[in-house]
């Protein structure tokens, strides 16, 4: 069921980083922005609430500019409530942003959405794909198929984790209808998993996933997570380059003796393209002056650096965020630039 967000719902970060430094102050009217996130159980809702900190503490008394962090299903929510000004900003799936600008797929019926624009790459979701070891052969993407049949978590509807695996599994030649279905999102999948109600899911987000950490501890004799091989990558990316093989190590959750080779793809804080210039340059720039801040909140956003903030956008830069990188030396690509 589609969940509305009211004003009255909007939840306002409360970490406070009194030790950020304040640049000059604008004489300008207060500019109030809503950033969407996800459920509470994966990496976008800690980030989402990290980054809308980050610009209350250093831009509400001196630029005016507040910025509060809301959950949502996720990044295909998170797009129809920028589509309705109901969220201004947004963390959204690379793939599921793709898709939402060529209006394809999940998007076919609104059409192409062309209100967004992005600021930068945040971090890798990478694919934990949790699967009773009793229920396993080969290890890999090939066992989904002895799924068939029992239920499945293929996450919240309307979330990005529904959009990207009803995109990856047809592709690899799993017919998902063929799974008893559940839509949860990651908090209650974990524990539908460990309380042994459902037999899989497919937790994306950035390492370390709190709902695995949580799977892992509580199940870790009963739970593996599938490697995804060469030709399985090659399959479910379907020639979009968004895919890519990423390697969980061994450690990273309780009970995970090994490496594990997976697929991950990019993130990124997408902004509505009517904000003003100026606020998504001011944005922007107090992100990547305050990455220490960030790495502290979550590890995940470890992986963001000044070098690799374009990388994996899947659609324009918002010109705010152009005019910060091209300050910063940087050469932004074509297909990043509005025509």
């Amino acid at each position: 069921m589609k969940r509305h967000i009211s004003p009255r719902l909007i939840a306002v970060a409360t970490i406070v980083a009194g030790s950020l430094a304040c640049g000059p102050a604008l004489a300008q009217a207060p500019r109030s922005y809503i950033l969407s996130t996800a459920t509470t159980g994966g990496t976008y809702y800690p980030v989402g609430v990290a980054l809308a900190t980050l610009a209350k503490v250093k831009l509400q008394t001196t630029e005016k500019i507040d910025i509060s962090a809301i959950s949502s299903a996720g990044s295909t929510e998170n797009v129809k409530l920028m589509r309705e000004n109901q969220a201004q900003l947004a963390i959204i799936l690379g793939l599921v942003a793709r898709n939402a600008w060529l209006g394809k797929d999940e998007f076919a019926q609104v059409g192409p959405q062309r209100h967004l624009r992005g600021i930068t790459s945040l971090w890798a979701n990478v694919d934990h794909h949790i699967q009773r070891k009793s229920l396993t052969k080969t290890g890999t993407l090939e066992d989904l198929k002895l799924l068939y049949g029992r239920k499945y978590s293929i996450g919240a509807r309307n979330s990005g984790l529904e959009s990207l695996n009803k995109f990856m599994f047809p592709s690899l030649g799993v017919d998902y209808t063929k799974f008893d279905l559940v839509y949860q999102g990651y908090g209650p999948s974990g524990d539908s998993f460990s309380n042994g109600q459902i037999d899989g899911t497919n937790a994306s987000a950035g390492i370390p996933v709190a709902s695995v950490t949580q799977v892992f501890a509580k199940s870790a004799k009963d739970a593996t997570l599938l490697e995804v091989t060469d030709e399985e990558l090659k399959k479910l990316d379907g020639g979009t380059g968004l895919f890519y093989h990423y390697t969980i190590k061994a450690g990273t959750y309780p009970g995970l003796d090994r490496d594990v080779k997976t697929s991950a793809y990019v993130n990124f804080l997408a902004v509505n393209d009517a904000l003003p210039e100026n606020d998504v340059y001011l944005i922007t720039k107090t992100i990547y002056e305050n990455l220490p801040f960030l790495y502290n909140i979550h590890a995940s956003t470890k992986e963001m650096t000044l070098e690799r903030a374009m990388s994996g956008v899947p659609l324009p830069l918002h010109k705010g965020a152009i005019r910060f990188y091209r300050e910063k030396g940087l050469t932004i690509p074509a297909h990043l630039i509005e025509n």
